[in-house]
């Protein structure tokens, strides 16, 4: 497995791939809705199982509230449990350590709050949105 910081089309394209795959046709929501807060500048990491794109995830970085967001993780479906989101979430702690900041916050689908915990982060409860599609809780995790 390889994590890379998908820049160029194709690698959008990976990325595009495993979202539709994952969340779209997974979790059924509209297309409009799992890409509306994306710009042309946003960062992703992809994962790639050497040649087919397996997992994803994108950086929300929030410099004025002093933190970064790790959102849309997503693995398709066929490749969950085999540490395909654990390799994206690395990656992206990685990269947001490079860019200085010290804190992260991962919304999390309530029934994966137990994989979060496992890679560090503290949920708490006290932060449920059940507003949105699915009912989230608040992660963080601050960095060494």
């Amino acid at each position: 497995m390889e994590a890379i910081r998908a820049t160029t089309e194709w690698q959008h394209a990976g990325v595009h791939f495993v979202r539709t795959e994952a969340m779209v046709n997974g979790f059924d929501i509209r297309l409009d809705q799992e890409f509306a807060e994306d710009t042309p500048d946003t960062n992703y990491i992809l994962v790639l199982d050497g040649v087919h794109p397996v997992g994803t995830c994108r950086l929300h970085l929030l410099p004025e509230e002093g933190y970064a967001k790790i959102e849309r993780v997503a693995v398709v479906s066929d490749r969950r449990k085999q540490g395909i989101g654990r390799i994206a979430i690395e990656a992206a702690e990685d990269w947001i350590k490079e860019l200085g900041y010290k804190k992260i916050v991962i919304t999390s689908r309530d029934e994966a709050v137990g994989f979060y915990e496992a890679l560090g982060y503290t949920a708490d409860y006290n932060k449920v949105d059940d507003s949105a599609i699915f009912t989230t809780v608040y992660t963080e995790k601050i960095l060494d």
